[in-house]
């Protein structure tokens, strides 16, 4: 089907924003709250893939308030879903899969107290800030996906296209073909959240990231249980590090928050620098459950969600430049998670009132400037980035000394140096490149899962509320049909098999366990972005699915 021929409407907004998560929504309501002040009619549009605002929603999340009260001072007074203060934090050095060093406070990295935060459902504060959104003016439109980015003639951004709806696998019309929408602004935000497709794209098309190191990830796997009411402690908060990813020589953690309603969120971080292609995150999450530590409150629950997401953590040596011909990139989409904490709203927020701010500088400007130079200016002299600079050496650290050696260095250069050491470590390997060949790698035998404490992919993926089109394009594009086989499935045993959450990629056998072949499994996808990152030849590419697809979270 060819895009040119096929007729389209527009609309024109002063400026329209890809993405109704925190920085999206955090844009949003403070231009609509400076129009309001400066009583200037300034239209708002944001464009949300999920369902609903929230439905692809998902963090851990210990959150900090302080981007949203600048939003709004009265935020309590207003109802946000922002309650449970934490009460205790417990971090923990995993030595195996029985024995656990707790970690004196006063040794831990400062980023890592949270005194004064909060345990929050993510996806419900979002859905509480698209309300005050709309309140002010703003029009949202969920379950339409932003498919590629628009251009005027002098290369700048126009907006952005939505994409089609009843399109079939063979590219043909279905009945109730709705072609997508063009949305047109004077200024277009992209707040698509970790590994954004048309951030992506527009990295590569603006160079915004020439002179930065490759951008790092992780990809994170949480599940909420309700427990027994005597195992459950209110506001505790637990981290730790070290087993199961020790066994394996990798990076990452797990957390467990208790959140109202005698309910945790369970979760698991690993590092996507990983080496042994053996691995499988999903499974290391399942092993992690079973330690002492954390089955402790998990025994007699009984699991309620699960979904996975990636994130980007490769801090201030790998943001790319932000601002482009008519527009900005922001939050995740740009890398402004600050991994020292494990936290990224915050940040993200902020990140979406300062463009919020640039913007309507702007657009009060008779001769609006295409380029949002101010943006660059501003943010370096916020707090968000402040906070970025102060942790930068944390990641590069955690990955080139370890867990043990590498958070000794950052308590001295954070807690002690506050981040003033003179120096700013280098990490300049790409995640995907960092696989090494099968052949060389100790294979990982996973136990089956219990049904107890441990489960399956598939399993799992249903209680994500999964749900796509089955009869639609595949939104898992390969570039090479014959890479998964003939290199990946050779050199690396396939590892999109096993780095995959949700069981989107297998590898079938025929009756005699010959003739491999590559089966795509898209409607499984939890739009978590990992095979995007991951892929050893870079051959996958995640673009949008129908719009309204994918998970959809209650209160992730």
């Amino acid at each position: 089907m060819d895009n040119a021929t096929i007729e389209r409407e527009s609309m024109e907004f002063d400026v329209v924003i890809v993405g109704a998560g925190p920085a999206g929504l955090s844009t949003a309501i403070k231009l609509a709250q400076l129009a309001k002040e400066q009583q200037k009619e300034t239209t708002i549009c944001v464009v949300e893939k999920g369902s609903e605002v929230g439905a692809h929603i998902l963090s851990g999340a210990v959150f900090e308030a302080k981007a949203l009260a600048e939003l709004f001072p009265d935020w309590k007074e207003k109802g946000a879903p922002v309650k449970v203060e934490v009460s205790g934090d417990d971090v923990y050095l995993m030595r195996s899969a029985t024995k656990a060093l707790k970690i004196p406070n006063l040794f831990v990295p400062k980023t890592m107290h949270n005194h004064g935060n909060y345990i929050i459902s993510l996806g419900n504060l979002c859905r509480w800030l698209a309300e005050q959104a709309e309140a002010l003016g703003v029009e949202i439109f969920p379950g339409f996906a932003a498919s590629e980015a628009l251009f005027n003639k002098d290369g700048s951004v126009k907006g952005f296209l939505t994409g089609d709806m009843g399109v079939a696998e063979d590219g043909s019309q279905k009945d109730g073909f709705m072609p997508g929408m063009e949305l047109h602004a004077k200024y277009t935000v992209f707040a698509e959240g970790c590994r954004g497709h048309i951030g992506k794209q527009l990295i590569a098309q603006f160079k915004l990231d020439e002179g930065k190191q490759p951008q790092h990830y992780g990809i994170g796997i949480k599940e909420i249980w309700k427990i027994p009411a005597e195992q459950h402690q209110l506001g505790k908060v637990v981290h730790s590090a070290g087993w199961p990813m020790s066994e394996s020589k990798s990076h990452g953690g797990g957390f467990l928050y208790h959140i109202e309603d005698n309910q945790v969120a369970v979760g698991f971080i690993v590092d996507l620098s990983y080496t042994n292609p053996h691995l499988s995150p999903f499974d290391e999450f399942q092993r992690y459950k079973h330690h002492p530590k954390i089955s402790q409150y998990l025994n007699g629950g009984e699991r309620i969600s699960y979904g996975a997401r990636a994130i980007v953590k490769g801090g201030l040596q790998s943001q790319p430049k932000m601002v482009f011909p008519g527009g900005l990139l922001i939050g995740d989409d740009a890398g402004t998670l600050n991994f020292a904490k494990i936290k990224g709203s915050h940040t993200a927020m902020k990140s979406g009132i300062i463009a919020a701010e640039s913007i309507a500088e702007a657009l009060n400007n008779e001769d609006a400037i295409k380029q949002l130079n101010s943006f660059t200016s501003n943010y370096k002299n916020s707090w968000a980035y402040k906070e970025l600079h102060m942790q930068r050496n944390f990641g590069p650290a955690q990955h080139r000394w370890g867990n043990i050696i590498g958070s000794a260095y950052c308590f001295i250069d954070i807690n002690i140096c506050n981040g003033l050491l003179p120096w700013t470590l280098s990490d300049p390997k790409s995640d995907h490149s960092q696989m090494q060949k099968a052949s060389a790698c100790k294979p990982i035998n996973y136990a089956k899962p219990d049904g107890i404490l441990s489960f399956d992919k598939l399993s799992s993926v249903f209680i994500s509320n999964t749900n796509h089109e089955e009869d639609q394009p595949i939104h898992l594009r390969l570039k090479d049909n014959n890479i998964p086989i003939a290199a990946n499935l050779k050199d690396f045993d396939e590892p999109a098999q096993r780095y995959c959450p949700a069981g989107v990629y297998e590898v079938i056998l025929d009756d005699e366990g010959n003739n491999p072949r590559f089966q795509i499994n898209a409607q499984n996808c939890v739009h978590c972005k990992t095979c995007d990152i991951k892929d050893p030849s870079q051959n996958i590419t995640w673009v949008t699915p129908e719009g309204a697809g994918g998970p959809n979270y209650p209160n992730m």
